[in-house]
């Protein structure tokens, strides 16, 4: 009987002691965001003080006059970003409908394979691609037949005019879609294969094409998901450094069109962090500080609409 209760109350401790233990981890992870939060209000602060709200939308970055703004690196960020999500989440789609609904089993493998190890490569040997292989390539044969051929349309031939440097916007869009292809294909894929084969084959069988299928039956069914992974996709961009620093142009202009060199708030810490001191290192933390809050504000806007959705289904 005693040796009952020792071993009764071993367990109780061991038990004890993962749930304490298992709780602190997950305290620890609130710790690093609060921590880092804070680290970049500190930091930043003499930059808020100074410029206060109208650090949003100054466009002048003048070191020499320790004027600083925001505003051109925000704008440079989101556009980049978008830019690449219009590029990356019709291609990844495709890719995931090719590979479970269409594919040979050898073509399945060979395919998820490359696929995996695009998602391996360094951003760094991305953006190296892209500066001494797309943006020359772009400089010659591409650009100056999409100025001159869209350039006149009317209402929208503004955004493609300008002087065909290669560098820019679309090559750091471009760039930052070849990236993220991988990650938000990767989960399609891997949703896709879960939705029942009976649902799938019933629609078959009443004569439904593979894109209705798609559309009606996989899409529906893996929806949150596929939300997930396009939001996997838009941290992926948001936070990247070396690859858009070397196709962007690192100008601090606001663009004219999709050509046009400009930065983004990663491109410019990366680009003067280093060599800042004083009001410009934190001005470049202000900016680290802006890039934190969209990407929070980003993970905010998926949960919601996920739990609307969520909510929208129950109720059917």
């Amino acid at each position: 009987m005693k040796k009952i209760k020792n071993q009764y109350n071993t367990h109780k401790i061991l038990e004890w002691t993962f749930h304490y233990v298992t709780k602190s981890f997950a305290c620890i992870v609130f710790l690093i965001l609060i921590s880092i939060l804070v680290s970049l209000v500190y930091a930043s602060w003499e930059s808020i003080q100074t410029f206060g709200l109208s650090f949003l939308w100054t466009t002048d970055w003048n070191p020499s006059q320790n004027s600083y703004g925001a505003f051109v690196p925000i704008v440079g960020t989101l556009i980049s970003t978008c830019f690449a999500l219009i590029i990356a989440v019709p291609i990844s789609l495709g890719i995931a409908t090719f590979l479970t609904e269409l594919a040979p089993e050898w073509a399945k493998k060979t395919i998820g394979l490359a696929i995996e190890m695009l998602a391996a490569i360094p951003s760094i040997i991305y953006g190296m691609w892209g500066l001494f292989v797309f943006v020359p390539y772009f400089q010659e044969n591409i650009q100056p037949h999409l100025i001159h051929s869209l350039g006149n349309i009317p209402g929208i031939g503004f955004l493609f005019m300008d002087a065909p440097f290669g560098i820019g916007l679309f090559s750091a869009g471009l760039v930052l879609a070849i990236m993220i292809i991988p990650f938000i294909a990767s989960i399609m894929r891997e949703v896709f294969t879960v939705v029942p084969h009976m649902l799938k084959e019933s629609a078959y069988g009443l004569g439904a094409t593979t894109w209705e299928v798609i559309w009606n039956i996989i899409l529906p069914y893996t929806k949150t998901a596929v939300i997930g992974g396009v939001m996997l996709g838009i941290g992926r961009a948001l936070g990247e450094t070396m690859a858009i620093t070397f196709v962007i142009g690192n100008a601090f202009n606001l663009p004219n069109s999709i050509f046009s060199p400009t930065t983004s708030i990663t491109s410019a810490i990366a680009n003067q962090f280093n060599e800042a001191a004083g009001l410009q290192k934190s001005a470049l933390m202000e900016l680290g500080l802006f890039l934190f809050l969209i990407t929070t504000v980003v993970l905010i806007a998926s949960r919601l609409l996920i739990a609307r959705i969520t909510i929208h289904e129950g109720k059917h």
